[in-house]
């Protein structure tokens, strides 16, 4: 993934002046303003980095100086410092939650998310974990490259990456047939086509219509498994990726990538992440 620090800049002081408002009350009532500080962030269990060269924009900003022990991807244990800063004492306390937040989120949707790539890794499976669109508003790109950072696949950022065709799209259209052939009329080439299906029939029908990919909404393995067979027997495998969606978690994934599906996608690993125990301390006061 990719952005320009000036963006990335923006967005970030964005979260900062959220926090703020119109001022630090706190440091402004009992911080000397002259007072210059070093800091650890320290983490209290164990994961994968992520966020770090988010935090190292940030801190650049705002004049700090920051030297990261850990790169994002990176192993880090418990009690490891993985972040020094240092620079002007009310900077450091003002923006303390803002970074502790992203670096705990993202640390933590990196640390789940290879946690199951892992998992398949072992069996010497190949199927690839994805994201959803199910991530917090605001922080969509965070969320997206924390879970890239973790070895999964990003899917969707934006909703003009693909076209992605579902129940409802189809309950107005008429038909998969019918909004398979729109899309191809309308949209670019450079366009993927998904369709969303509920059962081994409509997949058939969408792969028979030329969708690129094939979204398994909330299939049992078995169901998977029959709808594999249907598209073989269709001389349809191999022409369509097939990405399951629904019920899929840490306990069953195993069950799911058995199947041959080529994507599972899990909203859990961005809507319901569980941060990274992470805290700022300071140091020495200079």
């Amino acid at each position: 993934m990719f952005a320009t620090n000036k963006i990335l800049e923006t967005k970030l002081l964005g979260f900062l002046a959220e926090d703020v408002g119109q001022g630090d009350a706190t440091v402004a009532a009992i911080i000397p303003a002259d007072t210059n500080v070093e800091a650890d962030i320290v983490a209290h269990e164990s994961g994968i980095a992520a966020g770090i060269e988010e935090i190292a924009v940030l801190a650049k900003s705002l004049d700090l100086k920051l030297d990261a022990n850990v790169a994002d991807g990176d192993i880090f244990k418990t009690k490891q410092v993985i972040i020094n800063l240092s620079g002007n004492a009310r900077t450091v306390l003002t923006a303390e939650r803002t970074i502790l937040n992203l670096l705990s989120r993202m640390s933590g949707i990196a640390t789940a998310t290879n946690e199951l790539t892992e998992k398949i890794r072992k069996t010497n499976l190949v199927t690839r974990i994805a994201a959803t669109r199910k991530t917090a508003p605001g922080l969509r790109f965070f969320d997206k490259k924390a879970v890239q950072v973790g070895g999964g696949d990003t899917h969707r950022l934006h909703l003009d990456d693909l076209i992605l065709v579902k129940d409802n799209h189809i309950a107005i259209v008429g038909s998969v047939e019918d909004a398979v052939k729109k899309a191809r009329k309308n949209a670019s080439f450079t366009k993927k086509i998904e369709v969303e299906v509920k059962k081994p029939e409509e997949a058939a029908k969408a792969a028979k219509a030329g969708a690129d990919i094939i979204m398994l909404d909330n299939f049992t393995p078995e169901q998977i498994r029959q709808t594999i067979e249907l598209l073989r027997k269709l001389g349809q495998t191999g022409k369509v990726i097939l990405e399951s969606s629904g019920g899929i978690t840490a306990e069953n994934i195993l069950e799911y990538a058995s199947t041959g599906v080529d994507v599972l996608s899990l909203g859990e690993i961005t809507h319901s992440v569980k941060s990274i125990d992470l805290s700022l301390e300071i140091t020495k006061v200079i």
